[in-house]
């Protein structure tokens, strides 16, 4: 990589040359959940979560449902259920061998992001599977995440990206879709519009 590149970056020395301290920084971190930021998780639909593998290698995972799934048991804990999904449970895997996660939450139409760090356990309890239940259907597990550090992100990044401005979307006619991931790199012999047949069937009843 070094001979790639003109430079390459490996001291805080170095980035701080580049990109200089912050003038107007005050220290915005928390190490719980408060009102504030209960009203913002009251009101999210859409969280990423990140984790950690034994190998190294990082996770990333989308997490979505009605806003304010995310449940806040008291100031210190967040409790956050497991949907139906394609079963490879990577972020869960990673969590029985290090146990730090990060998690963005993001409201849409809306420009601030909230930042939750901490550490996660993944439980089975009978009451709280049932209050996290939608149509009828429970949570086989819940990731309770023991929050560490919590603070309220800029807009920037989502202003720049028009995320939430449809009329500055961009044309997504040719961009892959899951069916032809799958034939690709799962290297399936089925024909494309059956494995998208698939998909849409369990996208349409495999939600909850």
């Amino acid at each position: 990589m070094n001979n790639r590149f003109d430079e390459v970056i490996t001291s805080r020395e170095q980035l701080r040359d580049i990109i200089p301290e912050p003038t107007f920084a005050p220290d915005k971190k928390i190490d719980h959940i408060d009102d504030l930021f209960q009203r913002f998780i009251a009101a999210c639909p859409f969280i990423v979560l990140s984790s950690r593998g034994s190998d190294d290698k990082v996770a990333m995972s989308p997490r979505g449902d009605p806003a304010g799934f995310v449940m806040v048991l008291d100031e210190k804990t967040l409790a956050i259920p497991n949907r139906l999904g394609n079963q490879r449970i990577d972020s869960y895997e990673n969590l029985l061998s290090d146990p730090a996660v990060g998690l963005i939450f993001l409201i849409p139409g809306y420009g601030y992001t909230l930042r939750v760090t901490g550490k996660a356990t993944l439980v089975r309890d009978a009451a709280l599977q049932a209050d996290m239940a939608i149509r009828g259907k429970q949570p086989d597990l819940i990731m309770i995440v023991s929050v560490e550090e919590a603070f309220m992100h800029c807009a920037k990044s989502i202003t720049r990206s028009s995320l939430w401005r449809p009329d500055a979307w961009p044309d997504t006619s040719d961009v892959p879709t899951l069916a032809e991931s799958l034939k690709s790199h799962g290297k399936l012999p089925e024909r494309l519009n059956d494995i998208q047949a698939l998909v849409n069937e369990d996208h349409d009843n495999s939600l909850y």
